[in-house]
Order: structure tokens, then sequence, then C-alpha cells
């Protein structure tokens, strides 16, 4: 893992390029960009290959490998023991939309596991980084998870089309609230700054999706673990993930029997 000084570097390094995506992206205005609709929710725009390519000129350095949504995949990375896994813009429905729950993503991963991250939500303005060694900041204060030994009364988020699909009927009538919402990189760093509890998504995710905000919660000393009992690592060759599950560590045994996942630990 990384040293507490080489983490501050990565992490300084990770605020930068979230600094220059804020001023890529603040020049494109509702109306001013071409969508492409790849069919259902699935939408591109020219943000996204914008903000793909701020990100890579700000972030990567020879000897790393690189993984974005918006790039080609490039195998070498593969080889490559540093690798940034980013979402340059998590969400795109919600920023077409104009629904204020959309993120850019940026995940580090060493030897496969998430160490280091930085999601904004240019929408909010809010900014979450961290990494393992120091924990996470919100909009630069330094934050701990929620404190809660008990579901009872709860915040946890949904994804929003898993909910529109049916999918969390099961866990309608339970004592704590569902909140509903786009961009699971942005429900996982609500759950690393404490400011919900819970988290799940029971649909296979890519890596980009999730590499930052595992990154967040794990670094918050949250719990986080992969549905299927499927080890919960990065830089894969196939990029699809199943199922996600992640809450503040007071309530992860009830969550893990809720959605029926077992902990790795």
């Amino acid at each position: 893992m990384l040293t507490e000084s080489v983490e501050r570097q990565y992490l300084s390094r990770i605020q930068n390029a979230l600094d220059a995506a804020r001023a890529a992206v603040s020049a494109f205005l509702p109306g001013s960009f071409a969508v492409h609709d790849r069919g259902g929710r699935d939408v591109v725009t020219e943000v996204d290959r914008k903000l793909s390519d701020v990100l890579r000129e700000s972030l990567l350095q020879p000897g790393e490998g690189w993984l974005s949504e918006e790039d080609a995949d490039d195998s070498a990375r593969l080889a490559k023991e540093v690798v940034w896994i980013v979402d340059p813009l998590d969400g795109t429905r919600e920023f077409v939309d104009g629904i204020p729950e959309w993120c850019i993503s940026i995940g580090l991963t060493v030897a496969g596991t998430a160490v280091a991250g930085g999601i904004f939500n240019p929408a909010t303005g809010e900014l979450f980084l961290g990494g393992i060694n120091s924990g996470v900041t919100y909009n630069g204060r330094q934050v701990s998870s929620a404190c809660k030994t008990s579901l009872s009364s709860a915040v946890v988020l949904a994804s929003r089309q898993e909910y529109k699909r049916g999918e969390w009927k099961r866990f309608e009538g339970r004592e704590f609230s569902v909140r509903v919402m786009g961009s699971v990189a942005y429900k996982l760093a609500l759950v690393s700054a404490g400011l919900a509890d819970a988290t799940w998504t029971l649909s296979p995710k890519h890596e980009w999706d999730v590499a930052a905000g595992v990154a967040l919660v794990s670094s918050a000393g949250c719990r986080v673990c992969c549905t299927d009992n499927a080890d919960l690592f990065f830089n894969r060759q196939e990029t699809l993930l199943p199922g996600l599950v992640a809450s503040s560590s007071g309530i992860w045994h009830e969550v893990l029997q809720l959605t029926g996942c077992r902990d790795p630990k």
C-alpha cells in the first residue's frame, strides 16, 4: 500500500484533476452540448468525452495504467501496479435531465485495491476526497462515517432505476428510510461522509462506476463488499462486477442479513 507521504501526492493529483474537470464542465450549459442515445437510458454526451480527456491529461504518468468508461480499454493496464479508474461523468442521464445527482469520479488502485479517490458533484459543489491513510474530507473538512448501531431510522440510498424497476419492493415497510437518486459513485461518497448510512445495488456495475466510491467508503472506515460472495478487487480483465453493498460499520451485519450477502472477512 501507499505511505502517507505518497498518498498525499496522489491526493494532490486527484484534487488538481478535479479542479481541471470543474473548469471544463462549467463551459457546458444545458442545451449547448450534443446528446447521443445508445438505447434505453444509456446516454453519452460530448461532455463525457471532454472530461475524460481532461482527466487523462491531468492524472496519467509513465508507468501507470488507465481505465475509463469513455476510452478504449488497453490491456497493458493489467500489468501495472498503479492504475487510475475513472468515470468522467457518472450519472449522465441525470446530467442531461438537469437532476443534480451526477459526479466526476476518480479512483486510484494499487495491486487491485482501491486506496484513494475523489468524487466531485459540480451541480451541488460537493467535493469528497480520501485515502486509506488520511480518511475522508468533505469540501475540505475532515468527516467521519455515520455512527448508527441499528438500521432503525437509517437513511439508505437506492438507485432510481432499480427502484423504478421494482427491485426495492422487498425492502419496503422497513424502519429505515429509502432515498432514491442517481449515480452510484455519488451515493457511495455520501455514505463515506456520513451523509447517509448505507447504499446497495444488486445489479452489476463496472469498475469505473465504483472504484472511487469504494476507496472513499474504505477510507472512512465503512464496510463494503460485492454481492454473490465475489472478491472485491480492481484492474480485472473483465471490468463488470456483481452488485455492491456499503454501509457504516455499526449497521454492517444488519445490512448483510437484509441483502443476503456474506461478510468477506
